[in-house]
């Protein structure tokens, strides 16, 4: 997977080529794209001067830096003892090796046998600073491409990093577009899509976590790319903090790629002889359009980020009081509402916030994780034991990374929040950051929340985390906060692998891939609208596998957002995630319940599929008025389309959709009108929806590959 000859690196698998040489001692990129063979590839890509022009904004560099005559952005910056800040990195040897090293306190991507990917390691070297940076490659056998440097400072002298991203690549050519992930609260992961502009075109957080309102990550399309078809070119970072994505036209114009820790308020003394380890980035190109990304993203985060028992196993249907109680609950309520839960088809009762503490609202009690006796008389353990004894399993929310002012915590330790001395300490939900930069409130959290799974039979946890940092007091506390939170997940996961954790943060505030590494499922949105989820799941899926979304049906009139939609619909948008019921249902007609019932056994009959097979996006529910998505088995065998009408148009035609994925050779027993059709025939003429008069109506159609077509023919 990875070839050295020639000065020349060829890192190529799965139908992708990745190609940069060593031209006077610096790494220059060649060619990112379809798989090719190597001959005098450095020949062809040689250029010459443009203009007045310096050498090295003329240049496609791999790891570009300040002060040196590229004025593009850097991914590297430097303030030495001196004052200075020119490098002059220059190559020193590099070695290439089966398997992938671990990124030390970071969650990143991993192998289980040596032979599924190959790591190049490339030493440069700043001889008058004595400065190291290694550039880490890992080539995953799918085409995957993970990338990630480490700094180390071999001087006697400290020196300051403004400035490490993770990974930065540069084009020759400017035909492309970006695509971008954005939103905020309730409505997070929208698709966002525009022209390449002379000049810097960036997303970032500052927030402390990966955030709401933007994703780590950002593709270069080509303007002609479709979900089906076309040239991609991504970036992922699998981190949960503040983060920059960026593309850059030069004047040239040359186009130039980034993602890593956003450098607006960032700054790491690295003291003699110590190292830093930067993020991960997953770099992804696909021929075959978006949907071919996703595919990679999908398989490899599903196979080797998530990690434990629930990497592979089917997850559990839940059902959480949430939206059924908020924080007015009694023991009896709880038990009431899982029994309706288990005559449902339900597998598992989550409890979430109220059950600690005096917390009655959301203005106290964060930090204090004791159980409220009068609320709960049989204490966790009690209630635990109620609830699986009617054959359920239990779940509880914490959100251990925050404090109340009004709490037995904040009172004994009112310095472990995030602050800054003399500054007032900025409420929101009115509540605030626990410093985990700092290891002794790590310690704290860990034995809190060790302490309560160890105190009942608890299976599974939610883990929220409700707001953003304020008053920083340091420039490096948002990425050591990060390092302690890493460092609290892995010994919490650790300590419980049979818990199924699930990551929230107001929702969807903190989906991303390093968080995935700990906690195989997350809390997708607080709104759960179908409606609005058709625009949130798609967006999310863009990189992230359906496997990790957490999807629930809640009531009608939503709570978010007022909207009344079918109950079919809420079940069909739930189901392509995964499925859990947020509502009273002591409050559902005996119709509804059985129709819950009946939803129920459909995902359980599939969820195999939905939650490990092949995902294709095949109408956007951003460019028309239907939303469409199909899950295809490995092998090809079963499908599962659903289908969602936004609004009804009078007098409007029915609406044809197109399968995909299929083998086009193979007849296949649909639920549409009960019909053995062949799979070129459904991908190319496709099947024609049935019309409805009703606004936010859904179609779910099943797919099974059938050995004997001599019957039934269209």
């Amino acid at each position: 997977m990875i070839e050295f000859q020639n000065q020349i690196f060829h890192l190529h698998a799965g139908g992708m080529s990745y190609i940069f040489g060593i031209e006077a001692g610096v790494p220059q990129m060649y060619y990112w794209g379809k798989t090719v063979e190597v001959s005098d590839l450095k020949g062809l890509m040689s250029q010459g001067g443009m203009g007045w022009s310096t050498q090295a904004d003329t240049q496609l560099l791999e790891m570009p830096v300040y002060g040196t005559g590229d004025y593009r952005s850097p991914m590297l910056e430097i303030e030495f003892a001196d004052g200075s800040g020119v490098t002059e990195f220059r190559y020193q040897s590099h070695r290439i090796y089966d398997g992938k090293p671990k990124l030390n306190g970071l969650p990143a991507t991993y192998t289980e046998q040596e032979k599924e990917a190959q790591t190049l390691e490339i030493v440069l070297y700043d001889a008058l600073k004595k400065t190291e940076a290694v550039l880490l490659y890992s080539v995953f056998e799918n085409g995957a491409l993970a990338r990630s440097i480490r700094l180390k400072n071999n001087s006697s002298e400290p020196l300051k990093m403004k400035r490490i991203l993770s990974a930065s690549v540069d084009f020759y050519d400017d035909d492309f577009e970006t695509l971008t992930l954005h939103g905020s609260w309730a409505r997070e992961r929208h698709v966002e899509r525009g022209k390449l502009f002379h000049g810097k075109k960036s997303i970032s957080s500052s927030r402390g976590a990966s955030s709401h309102h933007k994703n780590p990550f950002l593709a270069l399309v080509r303007p002609y790319t479709t979900e089906q078809q076309g040239e991609v070119y991504a970036m992922n970072l699998i981190y949960s903090g503040n983060f920059e994505a960026a593309a850059e036209l030069s004047s040239y114009p040359l186009t130039r790629m980034q993602i890593g820790i956003n450098p607006f308020g960032f700054a790491w003394e690295l003291g003699a002889g110590q190292e830093f380890q930067a993020p991960e980035a997953i770099l992804v190109y696909s021929d075959m359009g978006l949907n071919g990304m996703s595919r990679i993203y999908h398989d490899l985060y599903r196979n080797r980020l998530c990690r434990g028992k629930y990497r592979s196993a089917v997850r559990p249907v839940l059902v959480n009081n949430w939206e059924a109680t908020y924080f007015d609950f009694t023991e009896e309520k709880l038990i009431a509402l899982a029994k309706e839960g288990k005559e449902i088809g339900a597998e598992l009762f989550v409890l979430d916030d109220g059950w600690f503490g005096k917390r009655n609202k959301d203005n106290c009690s964060l930090g204090d994780w004791k159980v409220n006796m009068e609320k709960i008389p049989h204490g966790l353990e009690g209630l635990a034991a109620k609830v699986t004894e009617m054959g359920l399993r239990f779940g509880l929310w914490f959100e251990p990374e925050m404090v109340n002012p009004d709490s037995d915590l904040y009172r004994a330790h009112p310095d472990w929040c995030i602050h800054t001395e003399g500054r007032p300490r900025t409420e929101s939900r009115n509540q605030l950051v626990l410093d985990l930069s700092r290891p002794e409130v790590c310690d704290y959290i860990i034995d809190a929340v060790s302490a309560v799974l160890s105190s009942a039979k608890i299976t599974y946890v939610k883990w929220d985390m409700n707001r953003s940092m304020t008053e920083i007091p340091r420039s490096d506390t948002a990425h050591k906060y990060m390092l302690g939170l890493y460092r609290v997940m892995e010994t919490v996961t650790s300590r419980f692998p049979e818990v199924l954790f699930e990551g929230c943060s107001g929702g969807g505030g903190r989906f991303d891939g390093g968080m995935l590494y700990y906690m195989p499922q997350i809390w997708t949105s607080d709104d759960t609208d179908a409606y609005e989820r058709l625009f949130i799941q798609y967006g999310t899926s863009m990189v992230y596998p359906v496997s990790a979304m957490g999807s629930h049906v809640s009531a009608v009139p939503n709570h978010q957002t007022g909207r009344i939609t079918p109950l079919k619909s809420r079940g069909d948008v739930a189901m392509s995630g995964n499925l859990g019921y947020e509502l009273d249902l002591s409050k559902c007609s005996p119709e509804e319940k059985e129709q819950m019932k009946a939803q129920i056994a459909f995902y359980k009959a599939n969820r195999e599929l939905v939650q490990f097979g092949d995902f294709y996006r095949i109408e956007s529910p951003f460019e028309g008025n239907y939303a469409a998505w199909q899950f295809v088995s490995k092998d090809k065998k079963e499908s599962l389309l659903f289908a969602f009408k936004k609004m009804t148009v009078p007098n409007g035609k029915p609406k044809r959709v197109k399968m995909t994925g299929l083998d086009k050779d193979t007849y296949y027993e649909t639920t549409y009108q009960n019909q053995r059709i062949k799979g070129d025939v459904l991908m190319n003429v496709g099947i024609i929806l049935e019309k409805t008069a009703q606004d936010f109506e859904s179609f779910a159609i099943k797919m099974t590959a059938v050995p004997d077509v001599s019957a039934g023919k269209e």
